[in-house]
Parts: C-alpha cells; structure tokens; sequence
C-alpha cells in the first residue's frame, strides 16, 4: 500500500505534463510519421533529481518532444524516485532517444511494447 501512495504524485505529474501537449501535435506525430509505436523507457536518477519539476519544465520536455515526433504518455517511479519506467509514443527508438538527449534525460533502456494485454 506505501508503495501505491509513493507512486501517486508521479501518476499526477505524469497526467498534468500528458495534459499540456497539445492534441495537434500528438495528431502530427500520427500523420507526418506514418505510424507511431510504443516505447517504455528505464531511467536511473541521482537521488532527489526529480524534484522541483514545474510547469516552465515540463513545457520545454513536451516542446523537445514534440520537435522530434514523441509524446510523453505517462511515467511510473520507485519508492525513492531514482529509477522511472516511462511510456512514450514515437515513430522510432531513434526519435524516442532523440528526445531523451534534447531533454537531457538518461536511458538504460527501450523496450518497443506494440501489445496491450489486459486482465479482462
């Protein structure tokens, strides 16, 4: 139950900076690229290095993303908040690690994930 708790303002911060790309762009990404793909990205942080995050940040992660054709789905981090597993869409890995290098984000791993899989 601690560990649902701690994951919750990263769900809500991982909602609101989905919530300010706006829908033209994710509409462009699926037609200027042809087809978009899913990716789920692991990163390793510092210790307190995703702390302080303000709208002024997330604006310019959504703009860098954007310039190259990826849109920040949501992200899901550990207890102490130095690992995240991140869902984006993309047209590419490339463009997905792209984006990473523009936002000075790290990257241990991309795994494409083309399947849903539901418990229903």
């Amino acid at each position: 139950m601690k560990a649902l708790i701690a994951l919750l303002p990263v769900v809500l911060f991982a909602s609101a900076v989905a919530a300010d790309l706006p829908a033209r762009q994710a509409k462009a990404v699926a037609t200027t690229e042809g087809s978009t793909h899913r990716y789920l990205i692991e990163r390793t942080f510092p210790p307190h290095a995703l702390e302080g995050l303000d709208s002024s940040t997330k604006a310019k992660v959504n703009a860098n993303n954007a310039s190259v054709g990826v849109r920040w789905i949501q992200s899901y981090a550990n207890a102490d908040k130095t690992k995240t597993y991140c869902v984006y869409e993309g047209p590419s890995e490339a463009a997905v690690r792209q984006a990473a290098t523009l936002n000075a984000l790290p990257v241990d791993n991309v795994v494409e994930i083309p399947v849903d899989l539901s418990p229903k």
